[in-house]
């Protein structure tokens, strides 16, 4: 109950996000405007902030990345399984396979920050910022062959590549910003938490296409549930403990990105399954994740 509680204040935002979206009628520009400031601005300047801030241990980076890597490869072994015995459209399949491995940066740096501050933060972005590149060139590969001419393009602008690498350089070098500079960042990390969720809790649409409920079910179950058990197995067995370990399971536990619609509709996919498939397991996630944190926490 005191984890849930932890986490009810990340939990609301998102759905004051659904309320805002709901009821104020702001339209689709304002939300896009948002997105982009929080994803381009905010959520780096977070990620630089936490980084800087926080003695890294190389040493123990190594397995954390391993049993970040083993869980996203464990989805999507799931996430091909059921291709053996469902009769899905080719594009609506590959729309959804992604589903089952990719992650929500907003959640998880969220989650990370309420639970274990600048060091859970700087922990979580050094996962994201290892996974993203990993995740986009599997979803593009699945999902087109027209679509992969911009792809090498696509991560090099990835803000949150960029945040997490000059927050890495930058701590490797001792360097320590200024107060001031320290003060900047720090202003825009803590809007990004609160923005970052609301624009979670907007996007959310529960409207899938119909003959794909069965293997969205799947999808949901596999990233909700089977994930961080894979990454509780893998990371119990490369040796990892503390807040490495933690971390990496609650990385493991999170909903699926909201940035898979947005391929998915880029490439001519089938956005709106994935649109329910997102809101799902970020809705189902209002659940697992304390539950996931609570254990880890006892």
């Amino acid at each position: 109950m005191n984890t849930a509680l932890l986490l009810l204040p990340d939990f609301a935002l998102i759905l004051l996000g659904v309320a805002i979206r709901r009821w104020m009628h702001l339209g689709d520009h304002f939300w896009a405007g948002v997105e982009k400031l929080v994803y381009f601005i905010l959520f780096p300047a977070l990620l630089i902030n936490a980084i800087v801030r926080t003695r890294l241990d190389l040493a123990a980076a190594l397995p954390l990345l391993a049993t970040a890597f083993a869980a996203m490869a464990g989805g999507m072994a799931l996430g091909l399984l059921p291709r053996v015995f469902m009769k899905i459209p080719a594009l609506t399949y590959a729309s959804m396979f992604q589903c089952a491995y990719r992650f929500n940066s907003y959640i998880a740096l969220a989650v990370a920050g309420m639970l274990f501050g600048a060091p859970g933060i700087a922990t979580m972005g050094l996962i994201v910022g290892a996974a993203v590149p990993v995740a986009n060139l599997v979803s593009v590969w699945m999902l087109a062959r027209h679509g992969d001419a911009g792809l090498w393009r696509e991560l090099a602008r990835n803000p949150l590549i960029w945040g997490t690498s000059l927050g890495f350089l930058l701590n490797l070098a001792g360097f320590v910003p200024p107060a001031p500079v320290q003060a900047f960042l720090g202003r825009l990390a803590d809007a990004s938490i609160a923005l970052g969720l609301i624009t979670v809790g907007a996007a959310l649409r529960l409207d899938g296409t119909a003959g794909v409920k069965g293997f969205a079910v799947w999808l949901v179950a596999v990233k909700l549930l089977a994930l961080p058990l894979v990454a509780l197995a893998v990371g119990s067995c490369l040796g990892l403990s503390g807040l490495n370990y933690q971390v990496v399971v609650l990385f493991a536990a999170l909903p699926t990105a909201s940035s898979a619609y947005i391929l998915a509709m880029r490439m001519g996919g089938d956005g709106r399954s994935v649109a329910w498939l997102i809101s799902a397991t970020t809705l189902g996630s209002m659940l697992t994740l304390p539950l996931w944190a609570a254990w880890l926490l006892s």
